[in-house]
């Protein structure tokens, strides 16, 4: 939405050396009880969770001898990762009080700033809020990995010039395509994923695709909105390959009745379908805020017969290729298009747009490569 507005937008996405293993357990302790509010019984539990805790070294036959461990959370458990965003906590703080926007997973930091041409100092405001969190994280035993932490810029339009922004001392930061959570994009706002397709015995096949395949085309591709179709055809061709597999069917036969048959829905309308799935969960309380809070529900200022119909409100944009491709715009466009009756659905077994005659009937040949 900042780039539909023609702003540059800057991203810069940090990097930590083996972060879940430098957490300090006493600073994380005194974290839960000060920030948190945890006290107690639940305190002490959480102190016996950490407390004598020891490690060792085993190759082969040979064993050293253990030694206490003071910090790192397991990794793999279920409350390494809400343990580590709690002792991460300040640094939220510390970016709001530089105003800017930020995002966190788990130990994957991602900052970003519109750069406004009449706020020429934003990226200076910028570089202090990244020398505050290198102390910060000095202070509490992180390690900033320099040579993996990048920045990239992206412009209102494909051929935007952003050369002449200067970034003084974040310039070495700065890429041309960079890795977000597995998403490669590139200052074009253009996504790429890696995909390994692997060729196993038939009898494993079906769990080979389900679990392997399916869920690399379906990771992040909410991001794919409103791209060119000839853009999706790598995915769609991994998704055909993988039909030809389990049914046999030969290169030269139309891949349209194989998916039909398998009930798989191409590749185009897979995204589709994941955006409509976060829209019903944000409208029924199951989705995280910053999901929520993208959308609005359409409620006039007199009363009219649209009020009863469940719809959204339709932000305006300005670049197809920028604020029509945004979440808000996107998700409210589709939902919109909804039948009156899938909107209405008050459970999640029942929202089934794929089985609806409005969704099957909108596959065609022409869609799938």
């Amino acid at each position: 939405m900042a780039t539909d507005t023609g702003d540059v937008t800057l991203l810069l996405l940090l990097d930590l050396t083996a972060a879940f293993d430098t957490i300090d357990h006493n600073i994380l302790i005194s974290r839960l009880e000060n920030y948190v509010g945890i006290r107690g019984v639940v305190l002490n539990w959480i102190k016996s969770y950490f407390q004598n805790r020891r490690f060792s070294v085993q190759m082969g036959e040979c064993t050293s001898s253990s030694a206490p461990l003071l910090c790192g959370i397991p990794q793999g458990s279920i409350l390494a990762p809400v343990f580590f965003s709690l002792y991460m906590l300040p640094l939220g703080q510390i970016m709001s009080k530089y105003d800017v926007s930020f995002h966190c997973y788990a130990d994957d930091t991602q900052l970003y700033l519109p750069l406004k041409p009449t706020v020429p100092a934003a990226v200076e405001r910028l570089a202090e809020c990244l020398g505050e969190i290198k102390r910060w994280m000095s202070a509490n035993f992180f390690c900033l990995n320099e040579s993996k932490t990048e920045m990239i810029l992206f412009g209102p339009s494909e051929s935007a010039d952003t050369s002449k922004i200067k970034l003084g001392t974040l310039s070495p930061y700065l890429r041309h395509q960079v890795k977000n959570l597995g998403i490669i994009c590139d200052s074009a706002l253009k996504f790429d994923k890696q995909i390994n397709q692997s060729f196993v015995t038939q009898k494993d096949l079906e769990k080979i695709v389900h679990s392997f395949i399916f869920s690399r085309l379906d990771y992040g591709n909410a991001l794919y909105y409103g791209i060119q179709h000839k853009s999706l055809n790598r995915l769609q061709l991994v998704q055909n390959v993988a039909a030809r597999l389990l049914t046999g069917t030969r290169k030269n036969e139309h891949i349209t009745p194989v998916l039909r048959e398998l009930h798989w829905l191409p590749v185009f309308y897979r995204i589709n379908f994941k955006i409509l799935l976060f829209v019903f969960k944000a409208l029924h309380g199951r989705a995280p805020t910053y999901i929520a809070d993208l959308i609005q529900v359409n409620k006039p200022k007199r009363a009219l017969r649209s009020e009863s119909l469940n719809l959204l409100v339709v932000p305006r944009t300005q670049r197809k290729m920028r604020g029509d491709r945004s979440f808000a715009a996107a998700a409210s466009k589709l939902w919109n298009s909804l039948p009156p009756y899938i909107r209405e659905c008050s459970s999640l077994i029942e929202f089934n747009p794929l089985g609806s005659e409005w969704f099957l009937g909108s596959l065609r040949c022409s869609d799938m490569p």
